[in-house]
C-alpha cells in the first residue's frame, strides 16, 4: 500500500511539472509561431535536394542516364 502512495505522488508532481513548463512556455511565446518551424525544415530539405540534383548534372550521371539502364 506504500508504494502505491509513493507511485501516486510521484505521478501527481509529473504532471504538475509538465503543466508548469506548458503554462511558462505559453507566457514565454514559444507557442508563437509552430508552423514556420516546419517551412523552414521543408525549405532546407528542398534547398539540399535542389543542389544535389545540379551537382550529379554536372557530373554526368542526372537522373535520365540511371532510368535507362533499368529498363529491360
Amino acid at each position: 500500500m506504500e508504494l502505491t502512495w509513493i507511485a501516486l505522488a510521484a505521478s501527481l508532481m509529473m504532471g504538475l511539472g509538465a503543466a508548469c513548463i506548458f503554462i511558462f512556455a505559453v507566457k514565454r511565446d514559444y507557442f508563437r509561431n509552430v508552423e514556420d518551424a516546419k517551412y523552414q525544415v521543408f525549405w532546407s530539405d528542398l534547398e539540399e535536394l535542389v543542389d544535389n540534383s545540379k551537382e550529379s548534372n554536372e557530373d554526368g550521371s542526372g537522373p535520365q542516364s540511371h532510368s535507362s539502364q533499368h529498363r529491360g
